[in-house]
């Protein structure tokens, strides 16, 4: 077991099989963590409440052992840092909450907590969410494993990297704009965003609340099957939580389309790609990789169909109006009087405000915060803000109108692979222009996924996005995973860390 890539599916069989106990591969995955510090991916790691947890899993498999199919009982997983935890810190990579202890979990984490999963700690992430290449950290930076002088996307670069390093076999992560599918894409692991709504948001720090949403990180669509069946489900707590039955996505997955045959999984699935998604400026290497990844969906029996999404570009000026207006409502409430962080000096309330904001918040943070506030303010609210709700309207129905057509979207997740450290740091613009694919499908709500699709430049991964129409989660899911099956770009582990 020393040295190798364990991924939730294997870990739950290996313990479904007694062939490794929690505590056993809690141990390794603890050791990996403390080897490989340097990678940035822990800002928090609990090695004794991780053990004394797997000792439990393993005392509860014992006596009551486990249903049919593979369980997360006793498997070790680790969360992004923009959920709260009871059992650790939790800061959303931000100075503003360092030392935060939360009075209790978020839903998703408490739903994993149930099922049986093991957390080993917090993970690295841009400041409050808002970064697509984990260096707004307030903390450190994250490294990617497959070249540590290169981004490893974010904002759950942490997630991303601790999958991609074989230091947990999956981890929760969050998508606001992309920052599930890119950290996904420019590692080499799986991710998928469901609809908006299919995970609670409650105990989910937030950023952009019409448009976050939870979703497992982890090395194939297998392993994001099993965790997104424990995660999902209606949560009163979360008044925009989608009131639906708790669905068995590992079984979604594995079911056959009418007319499909195990040689053929994907015949009758309609693969639509936009002609936007394959611009003349989209690197070649991703390119090449991506279409390498549709023809072995052809081969697969999907049959591969033009669509259009033309309000594509708009998703950019759409998103960086409404999500920023979101954020600087959001954050309001981190002004250091009930917690986060608070001045040492200040002359009266208003200058503690102003103070404490300013010492806590990145600059990151504190651009998307005046930009909110600007676009929501008397005089330019009708002219941005209520313009690009149109447009995200908009956005959503061209996206109906491809489903029409298809019954998934496929395309690049990124337009290159992981760029290198501090390169988007000069020209912030440069980095959201870089989240053009990913965008719309936040916009509209509907799931998107990362399923890695080979290599370009320097050895680097790409991924290849699929989308799917509202609560088609199982249809990605089968389709990644018919890919996986296929290929094994998702098995693939950096050398240096083998």
């Amino acid at each position: 077991m020393s040295g190798s890539f364990i991924g939730v599916a294997q870990a739950a069989r290996l313990l479904e099989q007694r062939q490794a106990s929690s505590v056993e591969l809690t141990a390794e995955f603890v050791r990996r963590a403390q080897a490989n510090t340097k990678l940035g991916a822990f800002l928090h790691l609990d090695a004794d409440l991780a053990l004394s947890h797997a000792q439990a899993a393993d005392s509860r498999r014992s006596a009551a052992g486990t249903g049919p199919g593979p369980s997360l009982l006793g498997v070790p997983i680790a969360h992004k840092d923009i959920f709260v935890t009871e059992d650790a810190p939790t800061t959303a990579g931000s100075k503003m909450l360092q030392g935060y202890r939360s009075p209790f979990d978020a839903t998703v984490v408490a739903r994993l907590k149930s099922a049986g999963a093991v957390s080993l700690g917090k993970l690295n992430c841009d400041e409050f969410a808002m970064g697509s290449a984990n260096e707004n950290s307030a903390y450190f930076p994250a490294h990617n494993p497959w070249d540590v002088s290169r981004v490893p996307g974010g904002s759950s670069g942490g997630s991303a990297v601790a999958v991609a390093a074989g230091l947990v076999s999956g981890c929760t992560g969050t998508d606001t704009g992309g920052s599930i599918r890119q950290p996904a894409s420019f590692t080499g692991i799986t991710g998928i965003k469901p609809t908006y709504g299919v995970c609670s948001r409650y105990g989910m720090i937030a950023f952009a609340s019409s448009l976050d949403q939870a979703g497992p990180m982890a090395r194939s669509a297998e392993d994001c099957a099993l965790m997104l069946s424990a995660m999902a489900g209606f949560d009163e707590r979360d008044s925009t939580s989608a009131q639906r039955p708790a669905v068995d996505y590992h079984a979604q997955m594995l079911a056959l389309r009418e007319g499909a045959t195990a040689a053929q999984p994907l015949r009758g699935l309609r693969v639509g790609l936009p002609r936007e998604f394959f611009p003349a400026a989209l690197a070649a290497d991703v390119n090449r990789a991506v279409h390498s990844a549709l023809a072995e969906l052809e081969r697969l029996g999907a049959a591969l169909v033009e669509v259009s999404l033309p309000r594509t570009e708009l998703s950019i000026p759409v998103y960086y109006i409404i999500a920023p207006a979101e954020a600087s409502s959001n954050l309001s409430r981190f002004d250091g009087v009930k917690f986060g962080h608070r001045a040492k000096q200040y002359g009266d309330l208003l200058d503690m405000y102003k103070k404490a904001r300013a010492e806590g918040f990145g600059a990151e943070v504190q651009r998307r915060i005046m930009i909110g506030a600007y676009v929501l303010s008397h005089g330019y609210y009708d002219a941005y803000y209520l313009q690009a709700q149109k447009l995200r309207r908009m956005i959503a129905d061209d996206f109906q109108q491809c489903f029409s057509r298809c019954d998934v979207i496929a395309g690049p997740v990124a337009p290159t692979v992981a760029w290198c450290l501090d390169q988007g740091s000069e020209d912030p613009v440069q980095a959201y222009l870089a989240d053009i694919f990913t965008l719309p499908a936040s916009l509209a709500g509907l799931p998107g996924m990362s399923v890695p699709a080979g290599f370009g430049e320097g050895g680097m991964p790409v991924g290849l996005q699929l989308i799917g129409n509202y609560f088609a989660e199982g249809t990605l899911l089968h389709t990644a995973h018919a890919l996986q099956q296929a290929t094994d770009f998702h098995a693939q582990t950096p050398e240096s860390l083998q």
